[in-house]
């Protein structure tokens, strides 16, 4: 059974330590990159049908990190919504250099 976090502050470290590959790292950045330009294109051009490409980029560019690069299952799969936050978390401490690119 899997472990329950009573809080995202608990969850964060453990989701930290499922990417330590920077390859993996990496692709979780493009990905989320992906998705803020995709929806910043979407409200240019009001195409909403563009929206459908959301979970391809955000999945697609993590799981192949997973998969291929950090050989482990993605957090997704057990923890959705504090796997969801971690990717935006860790986008950020990205940008900001708290974590290495």
């Amino acid at each position: 059974m899997s472990q329950k976090y009573p809080s995202f502050a608990a969850f964060y470290p453990y989701y930290l330590s499922e990417h330590q590959n920077p390859t993996c790292r990496r692709l979780h950045f493009v990905g989320s990159s992906l998705i803020i330009m995709l929806c910043l294109a979407v409200l240019v051009t009001q195409n909403w049908l563009w929206l459908v490409a959301l979970p391809f980029l955000g999945y697609g560019f993590a799981w192949i990190g997973h998969f291929f690069f950090e050989h482990n299952k993605p957090a997704t799969f057990t923890y959705p919504f504090y796997s969801f936050l971690g990717d935006w978390v860790m986008f950020k401490d990205i940008l900001i250099g708290r974590i290495r690119f």
